[in-house]
């Protein structure tokens, strides 16, 4: 079986590395000129793809692929509807245009009647502290991610000082969402795959330390989580996951208010906060997602052990003595620059104080 990757970042090359020891052959789709595949370099065949390129070529191209799924949701959707003509693609076209955008990703929360903050989508900014209050946080409906167009609002100047930035712009776009800013416990998201009949296995929670809006490290089971977070956090995805009618990993990030959680933001793929399933779970995301587009069964999501992820953001390979019995080091092979997720860390123990200890140890030494 061949399956086609929209993307040829990270998450297309670890799909491709659980797929291939199940016998699956894989292709990848450049689709937005991305100079540097070194990711994928020697896993399946690379079609670069723009908007106005016949189909059916690139299907052929792509060596007739059986499926078709993502490693992103900021993609042209139109490029999934034209291939889904010629073979099933996983999520569905519906699902990624929705997680794509916050603006239907809060419409849709809205409708499944799943608490999110308070928004307002598309008006002048002094509107929007109007009806809601200082501070605020900006988020673009598009292209936002590892905290790229987003702002937080704080005083009244950073109100002045953003619409003016805006009004700069032309066409002016008020294409965004402002959230009230939410004062959280802690972050943690849920990872879970979903079959094409609809069954589903759910990973533990994990809880995440970001910075400056990038995801530092995980650490699962959430240790500052309980079973009734856990059992809201899978029903608000299962809610979510039959909606769209989902095939395949679907992430949810929460923010933790006293017993509540609060939906952040949606992803229609693995995730960077699961990768701590590659090492503390007997079948990591990745195979997982490939399971559930292919009809498999999905395996077990249990943590065997308490685990942790730190990414390595914009800093040379650590040198392998950097290495523990009880950690693994992934390397993504990109070319290095400031801000870029180049690899991560997995670390696995069997109590907390102990992977807090090599973990901290760990980014000490990497000056992370």
């Amino acid at each position: 079986m061949r399956i086609a990757i929209v993307g040829c970042g990270q998450l297309s090359r670890m799909l491709a590395l659980a797929g291939i020891p199940m016998g699956l052959k894989f292709s990848f789709i450049n689709d937005n000129a991305q100079p540097d595949t070194a990711c994928i370099n020697g896993l399946g065949d690379l079609v670069d793809w723009q908007l106005g390129d016949d189909f059916a070529d690139l299907y052929a191209a792509l060596g007739e692929p059986d499926l078709v799924t993502v490693e992103k949701e900021q993609l042209n959707v139109d490029l999934l509807i034209g291939l889904q003509a010629f073979c099933p693609v996983y999520p569905s076209p519906d699902a990624v245009a929705v997680c794509q955008d916050r603006h239907q990703e809060r419409l849709l929360l809205d409708k499944l009647n799943i608490p999110c903050s308070g928004y307002v989508y598309g008006e002048p900014l002094d509107v929007c502290v109007e009806r809601l209050s200082l501070p605020l946080v900006i988020k673009s409906c598009r292209d936002g991610y590892d905290g790229k167009n987003q702002w937080v609002l704080r005083v009244p100047e950073d109100v002045i000082a953003l619409e003016a930035e805006f009004a700069a712009r032309q066409p002016l776009n008020r294409d965004y969402i402002a959230e009230q800013f939410v004062s959280f416990d802690r972050e943690v998201s849920q990872v879970s795959a979903r079959t094409i009949n609809g069954d589903i296995y759910h990973y533990p929670l994990a809880e995440n330390e970001h910075q400056q809006g990038i995801l530092k490290q995980s650490i699962a089971p959430a240790p500052g989580t309980n079973n009734h977070h856990q059992a809201l956090a899978q029903q608000y995805l299962e809610r979510i996951a039959k909606a769209l009618n989902y095939v395949g990993v679907l992430a949810v990030e929460f923010f933790v208010c006293g017993e509540q959680l609060l939906v952040n933001e949606l992803a229609p793929r693995v995730h960077n906060s699961g990768h701590w399933t590659q090492s503390g779970s007997q079948t990591c995301q990745f195979e997982n997602h490939l399971r559930a587009i292919t009809g498999a069964a999905l395996g077990s999501t249990k943590a065997h052990v308490i685990s942790g992820m730190v990414n390595l953001i914009g800093i040379e390979k650590p040198a392998l003595s950097a290495l523990s019995a009880t950690s693994k080091l992934y390397w993504y092979d990109k070319s290095v620059r400031p801000g870029r997720k180049l690899g991560h860390m997995n670390f696995q123990a069997s109590d907390i104080e102990t992977l807090n200890a090599a973990m901290l140890q760990f980014r000490d030494n990497i000056h992370a």
